[in-house]
C-alpha cells in the first residue's frame, strides 16, 4: 500500500473563528492573518492504493462547486476543481476511486465529491464508481441539521449520495466495504458523529493494532490544533472536544498511530509526542505524501 497527500482548493478563514477563544497574540505567532484577518487553510485528502484491494480516498476537500459570490465569501482561493488534478498528478481518475470516506458532510470536507460549479446546472457528483462511507449519527445530523450549522451543509448533496445506490452508513468500529483494514471511532465535540478514519498498522501489541494513520479531520485540523486546550469557534461543543481530543491523543501516542492533517497548509502528516509536563505536540513532520508507505 502507498500513501498520497491529495491537495484540494484552499482557503482563506478569519483566524478568530479558527482558533475560538484563543486571543490573537498567541495564535498569529501559528497562523499569521492578512489584513482581513484571515488565515491560510488546506483542504487535503488523503489517498491510500491499495487499501484492502481497494483505492480509497479519505474526504475530497472543499471543491469548486460554489457559485463566485459564495467562493469569495468563504475564501476559496482557486476556480477550477484543485482536487481533481492533484488526484491526476498522483495518477488517478477521479472515476478510479473505488471508496469515498467522509469523516462529515460539512461543505469543505465534502463539497469536492461535486463537479465545478457551472452558470444554469445543478450540482453533480463526481466519483461514479466509488462506494461512500459516512457515519450514521451524522448522517442524521446532515440529513436534519440545527440552526447553528445549517449554512455548512450542502443542501443537495444527502439526496445526491442515497440516489447514486452506493451510500454505505456506518455505525460502529468498521465499514462492510473495507473491512478491517479501517478502524473508525466517533467524536460529537465539532460536530455529532464526527468519523475519525485510523488506517490499521502493521503491528499488533496487546491485541490492538500499532504503527498506523488516523485522519483527524475537525477534531485536530493542524499542528497547532494538538494543543488541547485550542477549539476553533465552529465547534458544537469546545468542553466535550476537548476531552476527546486528549483521550484519541493519548491512545493515538500509545500505539504509535501517525496524524493526518486535513487544513494544515504546510504539514500533512506528524507523530505524536508528550514532553514532561504533558503538553502534547509533535514530531516528524512531513509536508506531503508521494507514494509512500505507511511503515516509512
Amino acid at each position: 500500500m502507498k500513501l498520497w497527500s491529495i491537495r484540494g482548493n484552499s482557503q482563506k478563514l478569519d483566524g478568530g473563528a479558527m482558533f475560538g477563544n484563543a486571543p490573537k497574540a498567541v495564535w498569529e505567532k501559528w497562523s499569521p492573518a492578512d489584513d482581513l484577518n484571515r488565515i491560510e487553510l488546506a483542504c487535503r485528502a488523503l489517498l491510500a492504493s491499495p487499501l484492502g484491494g481497494k483505492t480509497v480516498l479519505f474526504e475530497t476537500g472543499i471543491g469548486a462547486f460554489f457559485e463566485p459570490k459564495l467562493r469569495e465569501r468563504y475564501g476559496v482561493q482557486e476556480s477550477r476543481h484543485v482536487l481533481i488534478d492533484s488526484l491526476r498528478e498522483a495518477g488517478f481518475e477521479h472515476e478510479d476511486i473505488d471508496v469515498v470516506v467522509l469523516s462529515h458532510l460539512h461543505f469543505d470536507h465534502a463539497g469536492g465529491l461535486l463537479a465545478p460549479w457551472s452558470e444554469g446546472r445543478g450540482p453533480e457528483l463526481l466519483f461514479p464508481n466509488a462506494t461512500f462511507v459516512v457515519g450514521a449519527t451524522h448522517w442524521e445530523r446532515a440529513r436534519h441539521p440545527h440552526p447553528r450549522d445549517r449554512a455548512s451543509f450542502i443542501p443537495e448533496l444527502p439526496g445526491l449520495l442515497e440516489a447514486s445506490g452506493r451510500l454505505e452508513i456506518v455505525s460502529g468500529a468498521y465499514s462492510r466495504v473495507l473491512g478491517e483494514s479501517v478502524r473508525f471511532s466517533f467524536s460529537d465535540g465539532h460536530t455529532p458523529g464526527l468519523m475519525l478514519a485510523e488506517i490499521v498498522g502493521p503491528e499488533r501489541i496487546g491485541g490492538q493494532p500499532h504503527g498506523g494513520l488516523v485522519f483527524c479531520a475537525d477534531l485536530i485540523p493542524g499542528r497547532s490544533w494538538v494543543h488541547v486546550p485550542i477549539t476553533m469557534g465552529y465547534d458544537r461543543n469546545a468542553e466535550l472536544l476537548i476531552d476527546e481530543k486528549r483521550a484519541f491523543l493519548e491512545d493515538k501516542l500509545a500505539r504509535n498511530v501517525h496524524l493526518f492533517f486535513t487544513h494544515d497548509p504546510q504539514c500533512a502528516m506528524a507523530r505524536v509526542t508528550r514532553d514532561d509536563k504533558g503538553r502534547f505536540g509533535v514530531a516528524h513532520e512531513v509536508a506531503e505524501l508521494r507514494a509512500r508507505s505507511l511503515a516509512a
